[in-house]
């Protein structure tokens, strides 16, 4: 079976396990034409009544916020929000033509757009945490993702298409091992009240995760996927994290991001690069509380693509997330924004449960 057959296989029938009658949303770009092609026809197979399409041309949101009445920026698209409120299944492929193309869009018309996504965003969060939306990320490879990545387009395809597990004779039966393998790792954390991450680079953070849910991320909501998350206990997080990787977020790239925390408060933060834009960002509500803490567990992905789909899965990482939380976690912090930051532990990190170490160096010890 050609790949990409293999691929829209996995999507459709593991990640987003469609069933007969479901109603499914794709958006992605023209880009993504040759797997949105085989998804089409591997979703009707499956069952699907209605496989509706969004399929943005080259610059389409950059020439919306600048063109836009007031009207229109504060208008969610139709398809979209009868989508996210509505339908079974949604699938977003991430296909880009210029990763930056919103880094010089003004701040002010973005956050009008944001304030008017809200609703959307809040059936998006709510549905899917308890899976009336089954949803999944991926990536279609595009020669702006494998320049990003420092890579030529056929060694990005082979990046993703292996961390999809693609090369597999059976791709489903090796994510359900993942989930297997990880699960034992999801079992003694739930079972864990408070959380400590240890670094060499300038890290020393706890929370609480009591009354939690961590979630064993198994392929199904991304792929690939390779990590373990939950949602902090908002007002418990005490200390300081440094992020050793760059901070990567609507096109824009922080570097050397330090965050100081009292009671799931970020009081101050520093950054070596980008310092304006995350000021920029903490001035959004709902920013300065974390909404997610997670471990990296994909030790096939090792080499950062600055893109987080793939940057937040690598083994011997942890992530913590400001913004938006996960309600199937248990998490209640609200936001327009949900961005994942990543620090390496393969040096010496530690992290630690109701004070005993259980990884050490990247690697679990239980």
């Amino acid at each position: 079976m050609q790949l990409i057959h293999k691929y829209a296989s996995l999507l459709a029938n593991y990640c987003l396990e469609i069933r007969p009658g479901d109603r499914v949303f794709v958006s992605t770009t023209t880009l993504a034409e040759p797997l949105v092609s085989t998804f089409y026809q591997a979703a009707l197979q499956a069952g699907a009544a209605l496989v509706e399409i969004d399929m943005a041309f080259r610059e389409r949101e950059r020439l919306f916020l600048k063109h836009a009445s007031e009207q229109a920026l504060n208008t969610p698209g139709l398809l979209s929000n009868i989508a996210m409120e509505t339908f079974d299944c949604y699938l977003a492929i991430r296909a880009p033509f210029n990763l930056k193309e919103m880094q010089n869009a003004p701040a002010e018309r973005q956050k009008k757009r944001q304030k008017a996504l809200e609703k959307q965003n809040q059936y998006y969060f709510e549905r899917t945490a308890d899976r009336r939306l089954r949803r999944n990320l991926c990536q279609w490879p595009t020669d702006a993702s494998a320049q990003e990545a420092g890579m030529s387009l056929s060694e990005y395809e082979h990046f993703v298409f292996s961390a999809c597990k693609l090369f597999e004779p059976n791709p489903q039966e090796a994510w359900i091992q993942v989930r297997e393998n990880q699960q034992r790792i999801v079992n003694y954390l739930n079972n864990a009240k408070m959380i400590r991450y240890l670094t060499e680079q300038g890290t020393d953070l706890t929370f609480s995760c009591e009354g939690r849910k961590w979630i064993n991320s198994d392929g199904q909501t991304n792929m690939p996927s390779g990590e373990v998350y939950t949602s902090p206990v908002e007002d418990s997080v005490n200390g300081v994290v440094h992020f050793s990787y760059p901070c990567i977020y609507q096109g824009h790239e922080v570097e050397e991001v330090t965050l100081w925390v009292k009671n799931g408060w970020i009081e101050r933060w520093e950054a070596k690069r980008g310092l304006s834009f995350l000021n920029q960002i903490f001035e959004l509500p709902g920013t300065r509380r974390f909404g997610e803490a997670a471990i990296g567990t994909n030790y096939g992905i090792q080499k950062m693509t600055k893109n987080i789909l793939f940057d937040e899965k690598i083994g011997g990482s942890v992530h913590l997330a400001i913004g938006q939380s996960y309600l199937q976690t248990g998490g209640k912090n609200q936001s327009s924004v949900h961005w994942d930051m990543i620090t390496d532990m393969t040096k010496g990190g530690i992290i630690s449960a109701d004070n005993v170490t259980i990884y050490q160096n990247g690697v679990f010890l239980i």
